[in-house]
């Protein structure tokens, strides 16, 4: 046990009154008034009794109940255990505080919600010769008849120095006692509910200033006692900024001392311009509910030979919340990630040393929760544009795409013979320099491969995965005799890994035969099963069929099809495609196909035509054709008048005359 000081970190607020299970060598969970527990004391050794008891982080006993054992004690065993669950302290509703020097009061329930119809009482009392300083860490109280009264002196009759129903804003300042004590009364109504209240008390000298306090940040002093003439230094958590007070403040006023300027406060604010090497950014009023309708930019910046790597501890935002993060200085930038609703912890990379952070809350949600919004780490790392090397796994070996680990790489991973890959065999340099996946490894390879089903046979297996030991027996139908081993054993070869000790044998394929015009590759006469015989044409000839057949494994083995034939191409056909071994059977039917869609057509036509013209011929009665060779003249029945009385013109010999029709 240690001295209380207030440089000591102060226990999660959501634990108020639970001090952790590390004392010291032999001790109990019960220090004296005035001391705490050392927090990098040694662990219990094995076998120790430990006594937890119900206390403030400043060892004040009487403000908590515990719930659960009062003794537990740790378990000698190849893993020391507890004999029983930690214990819970909560919060009780009133008590009384003697020689208190400093520690909290807070409602039933914080940080959660009171209940409803509630009348509690505290007194807090300083040892003699001392006062007491009062500070709001938080006040939250539902409407109607739900009040907080806090009075100058030791009964419900004192006069009070603070009232809800009076006081609109809290006092920054807190509340300074003229003697040892405070009254503190809330009471509550049966309906609606609030977080309720958390204060801190302290006590401190007469002719002294009082200890002060800052939520969120510390402090130094130049005299840890505050007499007149002390200063005080205050600054932020990281994540916080100073606020509403003066950074350094001073005792002064002998006969009365006091502080000449009020405490700061440290808030985490929304929106601002960070250039560090490394920092903290909170969601606007962390660890309380941030509002509604807020929309907070956060500049990120470190050193231009750098690139920022973000570490997102916490997120817990509401559905219409968005938290966006951009790849630059402004908001037009590439977006890294954009976020909404609950999510585990995570990183992010920039590419640069700039990065900006926009949150947008939605202003129409409802009440926020206690601890919803986010904490994020930011630190610069090296700048570059490669992947972390991969390190090699054992019994393997991997092959990149290209030499360097830039973006879009492929590493390959490869085993050795005896072992299988386990895992992902690919593995890619994503845009923010991290891979796809895991590393692999590679495994012994403990069992063999199916050897297969035998044609017209069945099998006995001893053991459905083939182990090293495990055997194949092979039984052939009626009517067939067994070609090869009729048993075969999985064996263990440390080289090569599990092999069978006789892996069947299959029959060749005989030669198809060569078609006319056309050659073989390989020619052969017999074919291992399993394997390929290609066939092509001589110049001027077309392949018609498969061009490969493939020698099927099996008890008699066959090709997977009927040999091609070699057809002769057409004169145009052989010029124009002289240079191919072989041309699809399609191509030498194309043209004949085009002259039949096109001819049929006008052939029907044709005869349709020809069948009407006879038919109207013959109904009326006129010869089926007729030819304009003889006949009338076609101006026989024009009447002519020659008039011979028009003037008469001589040239010569020669009487031209005009005549009319």
């Amino acid at each position: 046990c240690q001295r209380a000081h207030p440089a000591l970190p102060e226990p999660p607020i959501h634990q108020p009154w639970l001090l952790p299970l590390s004392v010291p060598r032999y001790g109990v969970l019960l220090p004296p008034a005035g001391m705490v527990l050392s927090l990098w004391g040694p662990s219990v050794p094995m076998g120790c009794p430990c006594s937890p008891s119900c206390m403030t982080p400043f060892c004040s006993t009487q403000v908590g109940l515990l719930q659960g054992a009062h003794l537990i004690t740790c378990r000698n065993a190849t893993r020391p255990f507890w004999s029983a669950r930690e214990p819970q302290c909560m919060a009780a509703c009133g008590g009384a505080i003697r020689n208190a020097t400093v520690g909290r009061v807070v409602s039933p329930g914080f940080p959660g919600n009171y209940s409803n119809n509630l009348t509690c009482h505290w007194l807090l009392e300083a040892p003699v010769g001392h006062r007491l300083h009062l500070h709001f860490e938080k006040v939250s109280l539902a409407e109607d008849d739900d009040r907080l009264i806090i009075r100058n002196g030791n009964n419900v009759e004192a006069p009070p120095v603070y009232d809800s129903y009076e006081v609109e804003y809290l006092p920054i300042e807190g509340l300074l006692s003229t003697g040892r004590h405070f009254f503190v009364e809330l009471t509550t109504d049966s309906s609606g509910a609030a977080a309720g209240m958390a204060l801190r008390y302290e006590a401190f000298e007469q002719g002294h200033c009082y200890e002060p306090f800052v939520k969120y940040g510390n402090f130094t002093t130049s005299d840890p006692r505050y007499p007149v003439g002390t200063t005080v230094e205050f600054s932020c958590h990281p994540g916080y900024t100073l606020e509403q007070g003066s950074t350094i403040i001073e005792c002064v006023d002998p006969s009365d001392p006091q502080w000449n300027e009020t405490e700061p406060a440290c808030r985490a604010v929304c929106s601002g311009e960070l250039m560090d090497t490394a920092g903290v950014v909170l969601s606007p009023n962390w660890p309380e509910a941030y509002g509604k309708g807020q929309d907070c930019i956060w500049g990120l910046h470190v050193e231009e030979d750098k690139r920022v790597m973000l570490d997102i501890r916490v997120l817990r935002l509401g559905a219409g919340d968005v938290l966006t993060f951009y790849d630059g200085d402004d908001l037009t930038a590439r977006i890294l990630g954009q976020y909404t609703g609950a999510r585990g912890r995570f990183k992010l990379f920039a590419s640069s040393a700039d990065v900006t952070i926009q949150f947008q809350s939605d202003p129409g949600a409802g009440v926020f929760a206690y601890r919803q919004g986010f904490v994020i780490h930011f630190s610069e790392v090296p700048r570059n544009d490669t992947c972390p090397e991969l390190p090699d796994i054992a019994n393997g070996w991997k092959t990149a795409s290209q030499p360097e680990l830039l973006h879009g790489t492929v590493v390959t991973f490869h085993c050795y013979p005896g072992f299988e890959l386990a895992g992902a065999d690919l593995l890619m340099c994503h845009w923010d320099l991290t891979w796809s996946g895991d590393l692999p490894s590679c495994e012994r390879v403990t069992t063999c491969r199916d050897p297969g089903d035998a044609e017209h046979s069945r099998r006995v297996v001893s053991s459905p995965k083939f182990p090293v030991g495990s055997t194949v027996r092979f039984v052939c139908d009626k009517g067939y005799v067994l070609a090869g081993a009729g048993l075969l054993t999985c064996h263990d070869r440390a080289s090569g890994g599990p092999k069978w000790s006789d892996p069947p044998a299959y029959e060749p394929c005989h030669n198809p035969g060569v078609p006319a015009g056309g050659r073989q590759s390989p020619e052969r006469r017999l074919y291992p099963a399993g394997s390929t015989l290609r066939f092509s044409c001589t110049a001027g000839r077309a392949l018609l069929g498969e061009g490969n057949l493939r020698c099927l494994p099996g008890h008699p083995s066959r090709w997977s099809g009927s040999p091609p034939i070699c057809k002769a191409a057409s004169y145009d056909e052989f010029y124009s495609n002289r240079n191919l071994d072989a041309v699809p059977s399609e191509t030498a039917l194309e043209g004949t196909n085009v002259a039949i869609a096109i001819f049929l057509p006008v052939l029907v036509l044709a005869l349709l035509i020809g069948g009407v013209y006879l038919y109207f011929s013959k109904l009326q009665g006129k010869p089926a054709l007729q030819l304009p060779l003889s006949g009338s003249h076609p101006y026989d029945h024009i009447t002519v008048e020659s008039a011979f009385d028009n003037p008469t013109y001589e040239t010569g010999e020669t009487r031209e005359y005009e005549v009319s029709i």
